[in-house]
């Protein structure tokens, strides 16, 4: 079978057939179309909506050329992956001098311990770092170090952690996995204290995305502090979203929270494979007493491009920059919404990471597909990121893009009905 590639001598003018070649030829390779869940044909647009593109050729600073050859402005920012811009040009620069000075090798890269230290000396409660590549694995080798650490096995968790087999129920994933994790909801502080007590002296630790949809309440916090605490449990934070995003110690730095570990990926390279486990020395030298350990954890590009981020927030306050650009798109996104009349849609989230919530999936979908027209990609639910790229221009594209796909929508729906007004 022979190799194919892009040729950008294909694109030319947008192409539509070329959109649906490349889900095509991508269904036929790849179950579902997308090795990322987030980024199926399905999960952008909807399982019952006609799909818009779903590959690309290039991306810079806030904007992306579709495989079709549609320039959009991404509100997405790669699933929150890309706070500084996408080829941010110093990140960019950082990884090309490390591939050119070879990224791996038999002995561990010199910025292993570098980017170890620098994270240490940035988020308080740092004191031991272990290096691994993705969100999902990080915060499973955290979960081991707390029970390495405790000798215990009942861990409870609120969020989301990934695909892999401790937290999930799902198919091909054996009753046994996870039998000693409980989910609680998020901010439910009666459940989370009745699952504590039903773990008793078994619990390990208790895992939290702190920030789902909204801010958390303090009670919360303070009862996953007070019940870790309590138990001798490990209290860990998955920091993946919210990391060098609300602060560049997440949401604990944020708010002012200490947890034991902390877990971090997504923007801490912007972009780049690279996630991290951090924490008080006394739970992750555990760490060294189980086994956690990956081929190219340590391999030296995704480390240079932390290197030249962490370089941004030591120049700049880059999460201010993210709060502050995330409040102006999400007001400029309201204002549409207000102005259109079409009922039914809230703006929710917090500004680096907002999203907005439809009283009907279908609706959303005739949204997002209106939005795409006007050259905006939104993201399908939770959540749309804020990034430094996107600067006033953009956001005032964004503004006309959810406004132009709102009255549309609320045309559309008002001459379904006959001409009543819906809103």
């Amino acid at each position: 079978m022979s190799m194919t590639r892009f040729d950008e001598a294909e694109l030319g003018e947008e192409d539509e057939d070329t959109e649906r070649e490349w889900r095509e030829r991508a269904a036929q390779v790849i179950p579902g179309g997308a090795s990322t869940g987030s980024k199926r044909a399905a999960a952008l647009y909807g399982a019952d909506s006609a799909p818009g593109p779903t590959h690309f050729v290039s991306a810079r600073g806030c904007r992306l050329v579709t495989a079709g050859g549609a320039e959009l402005i991404d509100c997405t920012m790669a699933l929150g992956a890309v706070a500084l811009g996408y080829a941010d040009e110093a990140v960019t620069d950082a990884v090309v001098r490390a591939a050119m000075e070879g990224h791996v090798s038999g002995l561990s890269h010199a910025l292993e311990v570098e980017i170890a230290e620098r994270l240490c000396g940035l988020i308080p409660y740092a004191e031991r770092v272990r290096f691994l590549k993705t969100g999902a694995e990080a915060t499973a080798a955290a979960v081991r170090i707390a029970r390495a650490h405790t000798g215990r096995s009942r861990v409870i968790g609120s969020g989301y952690f990934g695909w892999l087999d401790w937290s999930n129920d799902v198919a091909g994933v054996p009753a046994g996995a996870r039998r000693d994790c409980e989910t609680v909801p998020f901010d439910d502080v009666a459940r989370l204290e009745q699952a504590a007590t039903r773990a008793g002296d078994t619990l390990a630790a208790i895992v939290l995305e702190p920030v789902v949809e909204r801010l958390p309440s303090d009670a919360w916090i303070a009862a996953a502090r007070r019940l870790s605490e309590e138990r001798g449990a490990v209290l860990i934070f998955d920091e993946v979203k919210t990391g060098f995003r609300l602060h560049p110690a997440g949401y604990g730095g944020h708010a002012g929270v200490v947890p034991d570990i902390g877990v971090f990926g997504k923007a801490l390279a912007n972009g780049y494979p690279l996630s991290a486990v951090l924490g008080r020395a006394t739970v992750m030298d555990a760490a060294q007493t189980t086994w956690i350990s990956s081929t190219l954890a340590s391999e030296g590009t995704s480390l240079a491009a932390a290197g030249a981020v962490l370089d941004w927030h030591e120049r700049a306050d880059v999460c201010e920059g993210l709060w502050s650009t995330g409040e102006e798109i999400r007001s400029a996104v309201a204002r549409a919404v207000e102005a259109s009349r079409a009922g039914g849609i809230a703006i929710a989230g917090i500004a680096p990471m907002w999203f907005l919530r439809f009283d009907a999936p279908a609706r959303e979908a005739r949204f997002l597909a209106l939005a795409l027209e006007e050259g905006v990609l939104f993201k399908r639910g939770a959540y749309n990121f804020a990034s430094l790229a996107h600067d006033d221009e953009a956001v005032s594209a964004i503004e006309s893009a959810a406004s132009a796909a709102l009255v549309r929508l609320r045309d559309e729906e008002e001459e379904s009905h006959g001409g009543a007004d819906v809103g």
